[in-house]
């Protein structure tokens, strides 16, 4: 049952996450307590104790979210703050033209500045010195309250911020002053080696190859160019930007295979250590090294521990490649970082590995020693081809729900790329890291550099045989369970019968889980307004390039340019859609008196009269509550589905109004 502990506690997290308000901790304590007693109770009898074990792991689940809350959560921002404020830099996230984005700690108000409640803000700082996690700055900030999702079920900024300890987002208003610099912690040396990795990067080598060669040292993508992304994700290749299992195993490879090659060398030593477990040691180091510079996302750390379980398992004699191992790596990210569950990165990431490591197990590959060369380089190539077939189907879901993308010819993608990056990008990359403290890493850059052009270059190919192939549907949430349903069969059987549940994944997903697209859409902190008309969503209202309209884009695939549904004039704008329902948007009172009782919808950005008799009203106090509004006119019973972004419930990381 251990492999199914991970499952019943991410099951406890969507159960957590869904209730309406926050668990008491004293009552997660004593039903924790109770379920310990029956486990003590029923250690004789194994079949209520392994249901124990399951349940103990749920319970754990339910309660991580609040336990977390209490140790690492924040106040939210309400309200907008202004004045001058002294604050401790932690991190610097990101340093662009446009300006450094920073997390800073220890707020404090100075003069008659108002005080702010949050532990840590984000904020942009456009004009000031060169700053480093530990250095007390002092500046005019403006902070604003953390946006919240921009479609229903879409990423929650306000969810994960609130883990994170960011209560709030902020703009420096003026120039930057450094009251103190700060002292040597280790987090402030490991970001000046990676600004350092960074500044020689961008010395030797131009966009958009410096912010990928970034990426794949530092974990750095705020320097990745848009269409460079684009080009990657289209051919089967966003995964490559990631730094993740694909970049910790050359790393580590490179460095087990080098000590190993090198240990050989020395007559006799075998006979006083084993060479194998000496490099297997050192490769562990590297990797540890390898994320702490990488930034440590989740598929980083996810990596990273499956690999010193997989590198301590060769040290210690140990079967290597095992599902345990993906479970221990499970619990260890769920624990320390619930809310991770909630991401893209985790769900993608743990889903290739389970898939990838459950097909090794069900194909039990020969070790190839007495293959020859020829033979040896046609099973890496067919190897590329299986780990692409696999870790794409087992991720297609979440890919598909996420970012309504697919990458139809990935397989093509990585298959002609992944030799470049093993064996040309990836080790250039550990030698230039290697040379950089002697100054000798402007060859092998040069090398890498060559690599990612070439890499674009057949990425664009890949991705222009793909153009008109990326159509994906909408999933509602209720995929991802049957998902992770379908993983936990397909961990916890042995047998080739742990294919049955995802081949009956598809036509169960097909039947149950597709979504439809609004028919209108109601931004909250902006004055957009989608509404659907004869080629598809029109924009009624607001600007087109603001963020709101840009996600609803990518999310629907569709283009919502400016269209003429809606007649205005200075007290608002009233027409029909394409689906034969009447809209009123409101923008002076005076405009009740003629559209209410008239219009199916009315919008008001304003408080609504009590005696306004129209159909559907989304008002302030609905925007305010329930975030950005998606609706779908029901033509049978001449009425709207809605649902806000934000779900009706009081949870700490919803910014509630004084």
């Amino acid at each position: 049952m251990f492999l199914l502990w991970p499952y019943a506690a991410i099951r406890g997290l969507i159960v957590s996450l869904a209730a309406p308000e926050d668990p008491q901790l004293l009552l997660l304590g004593l039903v924790g307590v109770a379920i310990a007693i029956g486990l003590i109770l029923a250690r004789g009898h194994v079949v209520l104790f392994r249901a124990l074990t399951l349940a103990a792991a749920f319970w754990a689940g339910f309660s991580l979210l609040s336990i977390h809350a209490a140790l690492f959560g924040t106040v939210m921002l309400a309200r907008p703050a202004y004045g001058t404020y002294e604050m401790r830099v932690d991190e610097i996230v990101s340093e662009l033209e446009s300006g450094t984005r920073a997390i800073v700690s220890s707020i404090t108000p100075t003069g008659t500045s108002r005080a702010v409640p949050m532990r840590r803000a984000r904020i942009v700082i456009a004009d000031g010195p060169s700053l480093a996690p530990g250095d007390i700055i002092r500046a005019p900030v403006r902070f604003y309250a953390v946006p919240g999702p921009v479609v229903p079920n879409g990423f929650d900024s306000q969810f994960h911020a609130f883990f994170d300890g960011v209560g709030a987002y902020g703009n420096a208003t003026g120039a930057v002053e450094r009251v103190a610099t700060g002292t040597s912690a280790p987090e402030r040396l490991i970001d000046g080696i990676r600004r350092g990795i960074g500044a020689r990067i961008d010395a030797d080598l131009k966009q958009p190859t410096a912010g990928i060669a970034r990426a794949l040292i530092t974990g750095d993508q705020s320097a990745v160019a848009d269409e460079a992304r684009e080009t990657m994700a289209a051919a089967g290749l966003a995964h490559v930007l990631s730094v993740s299992g694909l970049h910790l195993t050359i790393v580590a490879g490179l460095v087990l295979v080098t000590l190993r090659g090198g240990l050989a060398l020395v007559g006799g030593i075998h006979r006083f250590v084993s060479v194998k477990r000496v490099a297997a040691a050192g490769a562990i180091v590297a990797a540890l090294a390898y994320f702490a510079i990488s930034g440590g996302n989740v598929a980083a750390l996810r990596s990273t521990i499956m690999l010193v379980l997989v590198l301590g398992a060769v040290v210690f004699g140990r079967r290597a490649l095992t599902m345990r191992n993906v479970a221990i790596a499970a619990l260890i990210v769920i624990a320390t970082d619930p809310a991770s569950v909630f991401r893209p990165s985790f769900q993608l990431s743990f889903a290739a590995v389970v898939a990838l490591i459950g097909a090794w197990e069900l194909m039990s590959p020969p070790d190839g020693k007495d293959k020859s060369l020829l033979a040896c380089a046609g099973g890496y190539l067919w190897g590329i081809v299986l780990t692409s077939l696999i870790a794409g189907a087992a991720t297609v879901l979440f890919s598909v729900y996420h970012f309504q993308q697919t990458s139809p010819l990935g397989v093509v993608g990585n298959l002609f790329t992944l030799p470049l990056v093993g064996f040309v990008m990836m080790p250039s990359a550990v030698l230039a890291t290697l040379a950089m403290p002697f100054g000798w890493e402007a060859p092998f850059l040069a090398v890498m550099g060559w690599s990612i052009d070439r890499m674009l270059d057949l990425g664009g190919l890949v991705a222009g045989w793909s153009s008109g192939f990326d159509a994906s549907p909408l999933l509602a949430p209720v995929a991802l369970l049957f998902g992770l349903v379908a993983l936990a069969w397909f961990t916890f059987i042995a047998t080739w019968h742990r294919l049955i549940a995802p081949v009956l994944l598809v036509p169960v997903v097909w039947l149950f889980a597709l979504d439809h697209p609004p028919d209108v859409l109601i931004a909250d902190t902006t004055q957009a307004v989608a509404l659907r008309g004869e080629a598809g969503l029109e924009l009624a209202a607001g600007k087109s390039d603001s963020f709101a309209v840009d996600v609803w884009r990518e999310t629907y695939g569709e283009p919502i340019v400016p269209g003429s549904l809606l007649r205005c004039d200075s007290v608002g704008c009233f027409g029909t859609s394409s689906r034969g329902f009447t809209v009123a948007i409101v923008r002076d009172p005076s405009g009740f008196y003629e559209d209410c009782g008239l219009a199916d919808l009315l919008i008001a950005r304003r408080p609504v009269p009590a005696n306004c008799g129209a159909g559907t009203v989304i008002d302030a106090d609905s925007l305010v509550r329930g975030g950005v509004q998606w609706l779908r006119w029901d033509t049978a019973r001449a009425g709207f589905e809605i649902r806000p972004a934000i779900p009706a419930v009081s949870r700490p990381w919803r910014a509630v109004q004084p």
